[in-house]
């Protein structure tokens, strides 16, 4: 059980990533979150209304199942096999943010300040930043996840080209934005 409680190592983690990758390839499916997006609404029928959702979403089928594990998984995780870790971040970046107002850092897995505190100001950051990403997302083709993993496992130039404006947007936001804001 120990085992189970603790943090895996990287290199665990990275290989049985890599396995899910090659067992993909090899069955012709590509991996994606954001994909199954399209696949909800399509299978609501919002195909009715507007063309993009308008496919056999049934072919998608392994994907939505691959997102009820992957929720379910977070959620027993989460509650029962874990110890409440919270992950090791260097104190000059734990001094940096509480410079920032963010006294729960490294002490909490999440921001608080933000998510533990619905404010006005909040609500208005969470729901732009969700309008931002979802906009991204369906720009950029994908999400992090199918260009990062599935995109540049399969050699796709642009889920390279993805990737970089990935990166390049952190650390704007990261470096630019983030202390604007806060």
């Amino acid at each position: 059980m120990e085992l189970l409680m603790g943090p895996w190592p990287w290199y665990v983690g990275g290989a049985i990533v890599a396995l899910v990758m090659v067992a993909l390839v090899f069955l012709g499916k590509s991996f994606g979150f954001s994909s199954n997006f399209r696949n909800i609404c399509s299978m609501i029928g919002a195909g009715k209304s507007c063309s993009f959702f308008d496919f056999n979403w049934k072919s998608q089928q392994w994907n939505l199942l691959f997102l009820v594990g992957a929720v379910l998984g977070g959620f027993l995780s989460a509650h029962y096999l874990s110890n409440d870790q919270i992950p090791a971040i260097s104190d000059t970046t734990v001094t940096q943010l509480r410079g920032m107002g963010f006294e729960s850092a490294g002490t909490a897995y999440a921001p608080t300040e933000i998510f533990g505190d619905l404010s006005v100001k909040n609500i208005i950051l969470l729901a732009i930043g969700g309008l931002l990403i979802g906009f991204g997302t369906r720009y950029a083709g994908g999400c992090t996840s199918g260009h990062a993993i599935s995109g540049l496992s399969d050699l796709q130039w642009p889920s390279l080209v993805a990737v970089m404006g990935f990166f390049i947007g952190g650390l704007i936001m990261v470096h630019v934005l983030f202390p604007f804001i806060f």
